[in-house]
């Protein structure tokens, strides 16, 4: 796991004037005194005076979201319904949006590849009248020549909301420290919020009765009692999905291999979720145990980018964790079931006789990306607030 240190050192040296008798070498010296003064500290300029990240100030008052946590059950379904709205005024009614963004700009600060976050984000701002400004790994100095620190700073003081696609997740929870603009996590290595907010978009379309329009619907009214099996690592997305289902009224059950459980901390939290909600949290290592009775079935890579390192042994680890219609049926789903995956998709995770079947979901879960970062983005930025 990629740690994140981050120190601001800054060090006013004294200085010293030095005096002769003469009266240019006098004046000389005083217009240089008066030019210091406005570099110099106003302590004697005998005193050293070290300033670190403590002196810094965080900035308060300002929405984000940056894990699960950070919304509650009804905050959770009205971004759902947001989106489905967002989807039906402008592919149904063709409708614009009104540009409440128009002259506004998002930082899209990624420090990791995106082909589904950055389509979908840089088309929502679009479609609200504002600018994304696309700062790859390559663009600026996150992190690099620069602290996150200094970078939350310079970026916030000049745009009006940052989209960030980190490494660890103290990295987002920095950025957010110091930042005077909302920031929304586009995938940190303990959570993916707006993924999962794609998927339960995607579950209540899929699950909204004929005649009802989804944007009119509660999604704790489609997806309650729905069991989700997850079959994988257990990764970011986990995490996410073992946080926010029991928000709606969904159960989980997961299977991981060995060494690969979720955040043991995260899934803490999540099992608090599922007692007060009164849903169901079950975590097996046997993929058939996890697959009994699912409603829905979803995986993930099971090789992130900073693991290509690891790919032999976890291929191996994995062995006997490949979706495929016969397990999926031999374990005892339901007769109904759906399939979804967050995508890119290997053929070590799932077969294509699951991935391209009319039980697949998966390209109207990523379509729904954008509809749901609309809604956030729309939340945050226009709204200034969930």
């Amino acid at each position: 796991m990629l740690k994140s240190t981050i120190r601001l050192t800054s060090v006013v040296a004294a200085q010293t004037i030095s005096h002769t008798p003469s009266a240019a070498a006098a004046a000389t010296a005083i217009t240089s005194t008066a030019a210091r003064s406005f570099h110099t500290s106003p302590q004697s300029s005998k005193q050293n005076k070290i300033y670190s990240t403590a002196d810094v100030p965080a900035v308060s008052g300002v929405p984000h979201l940056l894990t699960d946590n950070d919304l509650s059950p009804k905050q959770l379904s009205d971004i759902i319904q947001s989106a489905c709205l967002f989807k039906h005024q402008a592919k149904v009614l063709g409708q614009p949006s009104g540009a409440p963004l128009a002259g506004k700009t998002m930082a899209l600060m990624f420090s990791k590849r995106s082909t589904r976050t950055r389509v979908a984000t840089e088309t929502a701002v679009a479609y609200l009248g504002g600018h994304a400004m696309f700062l790859g790994s390559q663009d600026i100095q996150l992190g690099v020549n620069e602290s996150l620190l200094d970078t939350s700073k310079v970026v916030s003081s000049m745009v009006d909301g940052i989209m960030a696609r980190v490494g660890a997740h103290s990295e987002i929870e920095t950025l957010a420290k110091y930042s005077t603009v909302p920031i929304i996590n586009a995938l940190s290595d303990l959570y993916h919020p707006t993924q999962i907010l794609a998927d339960l978009m995607t579950l209540h379309e899929l699950y909204t009765p004929s005649g009802s329009d989804p944007h009119t619907t509660s999604p704790t009214s489609t997806l309650k009692n729905l069991r989700l099996a997850w079959v994988g690592d257990g990764n970011n997305i986990l995490h996410s999905l073992m946080l926010q289902l029991p928000k709606v009224g969904m159960h989980i059950t997961m299977a991981t291999p060995k060494g690969y459980e979720p955040n043991a901390e995260i899934l803490k939290q999540a099992q608090k979720n599922a007692q007060v909600h009164g849903t169901d949290l079950e975590v097996y290592h046997d993929p058939k145990d996890a697959l009994r009775n699912a409603d829905i079935i979803v995986t993930d890579t099971w090789i992130s980018m900073g693991q290509e390192e690891e790919k032999k042994q976890r291929i191996a680890s994995f062995a006997g964790y490949q979706l495929t219609t016969d397990l999926i049926e031999q374990s005892g789903a339901n007769a109904d079931w759906k399939f979804l995956h967050c995508l890119p998709r290997k053929q070590e995770e799932v077969t294509d006789d699951v991935f391209y079947s009319p039980r697949s979901h998966v390209f109207q879960e990523a379509e729904n990306r954008k509809w749901t970062i609309l809604a956030c983005i729309n939340q945050l930025l226009v709204k200034k607030g969930f």
